[in-house]
């Protein structure tokens, strides 16, 4: 049985290096079990898309009291890394 969670994904623009993460992310997560319900933005515009979230996915530094599990990683844009950054994120979304 597999388990839905929202992920909001964020960068400099909410454009372009979130979609990369986002679609990378969903599609591992896919083949964990996990459903995601991906939403995209700003790293300025995190704090007003919280609502609802169980995790943020960035490409560039959060602030720390969020108040949501984020997690900021480069691995899906350069590849090093990359399969822990999926454990990790898959570890967040299974609390």
């Amino acid at each position: 049985m597999s388990i839905r969670k929202r992920v909001l994904f964020s960068c400099g623009t909410g454009i372009a290096t979130s979609t990369v993460v986002s679609n990378a992310v969903v599609e591992a997560m896919k083949e964990r079990g996990i459903e995601i319900d991906a939403r995209q933005c700003k790293a300025t515009e995190v704090r007003s898309e919280l609502s609802g979230i169980d995790l943020v996915v960035s490409t560039t530094q959060l602030p720390d009291d969020l108040g949501v599990p984020h997690i900021t990683t480069l691995a899906f844009l350069t590849g090093m890394g990359k399969a822990e950054a999926l454990d990790r994120i898959e570890t967040e979304l299974r609390r």
